[in-house]
Parts: C-alpha cells; structure tokens; sequence
C-alpha cells in the first residue's frame, strides 16, 4: 500500500500552507526555470502531488503538456479551476501513486515533479519504494524526476511541538494563523502525525478554523538516494544542507531501462 494521507479540509484552505513565492502559477513554476527551459515544445511533464495547481498550471503557461495528479479529489478540483482561471489546458486527475502505471504507459513524461514534501506520506520504507518506482517507470530515457523533501532528520532531532507561524498569512486580501502540531514517533519506520490548523480572520473580527490531522513517515537522505538507485536513477542535482529545512533534489533516468511493479529495474528491448 502507499498512503497518501488526507488533504480532504485542508484543500480549501491550502494557499495558506504554500511559501509567498508560489502562491501564484508563475512563481511555483520560476524555481524549476532551469529543468523546463531547455524542454522541447510540447515535452509531456507530470505533476504527481500537485496540490492545488499551482506548479501545474505554472508549467502549462510554458506550453508544456502537463499532467497533474493527487489523491486528493479536493485537491484535483481546485487544480482544474486554477486551470481555467489562467485559461490553460491540462489533464488533471484524481490518481494515488500506486495507480500512476495503470493511467499512463511507461517512458511516457520528460519530467516528472513530486515536490511540496508530499513523499513523506507515503507509508514507510516499502511505500516510498513503491511510490518512486511508479514515477521512475514513467520517466523516458534520460527523462529527471524531481523531488522536495524537508529535511526530516532535523525534524525528528527537534522532537514533537507546536509551531506558530509568527505572522499573520495574507492571501488574496484574506489574513490567517497557521500552527503545526508535529508528533514524532520513537522508531523512523512508525506512523508520525502532524496537525494543521488554519484560523482565517474573517473581516468582522470572527475565527474561522480548517484542521485536518496527516499522516507522514520520515526518511534519511541516505536511504532515499539508495532507493532512487536501486530504480536506476542517479542523483543529478541536490540542495542538501545537512541543517537546513528541506532540499531539491534531481534524478535521471538512466540507459533506457524502465521498472516493473515491483520496483526492480528491467531491461527493454
């Protein structure tokens, strides 16, 4: 199984969770300028965590054939209307990453994004596996697969608490508090959860509250790079900042080798 936990209420009240600088299509898609820029007209790219759209619709303002899935069917239909709000065309669907092979054929994607820190919600060690093997068996030869991870070394070290974005978020003329409870668990490979609640200020001085309590399961860096080389990946690019927040990291699809449901590498003729 590969979980993909919730982001049922959290879909309406998600542009608070997202960075100032990619609220909008055309900063998400800013910070991947080098990856997209040498593509050829038309390239076909996935989104397989795309959230509310953001990056998506960012990429298919490039001209880009763009594929944007999530579990989340909340997070799929702000994807759509994000879409026809900047009046772009993409194929947005409600698709888990354990289902990515039965959609789309392998060797099919120039690029493929899981960004947003969404792969910690896959289910332990085996789910993580799964997951990247689906994404690797899409990629075509000398295709990249493109991750954001936080860095959850540092986040399992700090322990579990309570986090209070220490200013209020303002979006589209609309202020919010974002606290974050995170509880860790004693072993890397047991179930963790985090807590998020988003408190709007309504404009006569009312709360209104969104929360929603995740899932997620941490990994070392060491073994996320083990596990992308074991699919034939090879590490391209990295951020790594062994006390830092998070990273970006690219992977290349390798000699045209492409992966079975299992997550081994296997040879095409």
């Amino acid at each position: 199984m590969i979980t993909v936990a919730g982001y049922g209420a959290l879909s309406e009240a998600y542009e608070w969770l997202i960075r100032d600088e990619n609220v909008s299509p055309a900063g998400a898609a800013a910070r991947f300028e080098d990856l997209v820029a040498p593509l050829p007209p038309n390239a076909r790219v996935l989104d397989c965590s795309c959230g509310t759209g953001q990056l998506a619709v960012g990429l298919a303002r490039h001209g880009l054939d763009v594929v944007a899935t999530d579990a989340s069917a909340g997070m799929i239909a702000r994807t759509a209307a994000l879409a026809g709000e900047h009046g772009v065309r993409l194929d947005a669907r409600q698709v888990s990453w354990e289902e990515l092979t039965v959609h789309f054929e392998a060797s099919t994607f120039d690029l493929v994004f899981c960004v947003g820190n969404s792969l910690g919600h896959a289910e332990g060690r085996r789910g993580r596996l799964a997951a990247l093997a689906s994404m690797a068996h899409l990629l075509r030869p000398g295709g990249r697969l493109v991750l954001t991870s936080r860095m959850w070394e540092v986040v399992r070290a700090r322990g579990s608490r309570i986090d209070v974005r220490d200013r209020l978020i303002r979006r589209n003329g609309r202020d919010a508090v974002v606290i974050y409870h995170t509880q860790i668990a004693p072993d890397w490979e047991q179930e963790h959860h985090m807590e998020i609640a988003v408190t709007e200020v309504r404009p006569d001085g009312s709360l209104q509250t969104c929360a929603e309590r995740l899932s997620f399961w941490p990994y070392r860096y060491e073994e996320l790079i083990a596990q992308l080389q074991s699919l034939g990946l090879s590490v391209e690019t990295t951020t790594l900042d062994a006390d830092g927040a998070g990273y970006l990291l690219v992977a290349q699809s390798g000699d045209g080798r492409s992966v079975n449901e299992t997550g081994l590498p296997v040879s095409r003729a």
